[in-house]
């Protein structure tokens, strides 16, 4: 049986970083040994974003762990960011699987990084749970619209991914001196008040753009 045509989806990347971070990555691209491939950098980062969580449940008995998770942080970006990169730069593409792969292991990985963040005590297990399930719809919505309009949104208000390691990087310094913060009079986890904020900032971008990409698929096919 034939199989069917695949169009792959235009890259939509607007954030932040993202001019000096392409730079970066084609960079380390070129100057990537020759047998290391796609597939070795996803593993990497994938194992980073576990290890990531791994940290945060070890802070609950050593707060140096916080750093820890930094440093994973950091491989997984390299691991996250480079698989697609150094497949671009090879000329050695595969839309379907790449983009299938890559998406299941960020499900994971963020699963894991939430979840290392619920038995750590910095964070109540309730909003680690609710920011993962946030993020899991954001997801969603991100991919239905890639099938549907042929985009690719890589990042919402100028943030994407990696400007979101950054902020969570920051946080954990802040964290490993000050757990808690006081909030017209009340005492909360840091990272608590971090998840909410979190929920409520990707809330609005997913009601952005489901009103936004439902506008546009229904003046593409009146009724």
């Amino acid at each position: 049986m034939e199989k069917p045509g695949f169009k792959d989806a235009t890259r939509a990347q607007a954030s932040l970083l993202a001019p000096l971070e392409k730079k970066c990555l084609i960079w380390f691209a070129r100057h990537m040994p020759a047998w290391i491939n796609s597939d070795h950098l996803t593993i990497i980062g994938i194992m980073g974003m576990l290890l990531a969580g791994v940290s945060y449940w070890l802070a609950r008995w050593n707060r140096n762990a916080l750093l820890l998770a930094i440093f994973f942080l950091a491989v997984n970006w390299f691991g996250d960011s480079m698989d697609g990169t150094l497949a671009r730069v090879r000329q050695k593409l595969r839309p379907r699987y790449g983009f299938y792969v890559d998406h299941v292991v960020d499900a994971f990985g963020q699963f894991f990084l939430l979840g290392g963040l619920g038995l750590s005590g910095y964070m109540s297990p309730w909003v680690a749970m609710g920011f993962l399930i946030v993020f899991y719809v954001l997801s969603i919505e991100v991919y239905l619209a890639t099938y549907c309009l042929g985009t690719f949104h890589l990042s919402h208000w100028k943030l994407s991914p990696t400007e979101l390691r950054v902020l969570l990087a920051i946080g954990n310094i802040a964290l490993f001196y000050h757990p808690r913060v006081t909030i017209a009079g009340g005492r909360y986890l840091l990272f608590d008040v971090g998840g909410v904020a979190g929920m409520v900032g990707m809330t609005l971008m997913l009601l952005v753009a489901v009103w936004r990409h439902t506008r546009t698929l229904y003046r593409e096919e009146p009724v």
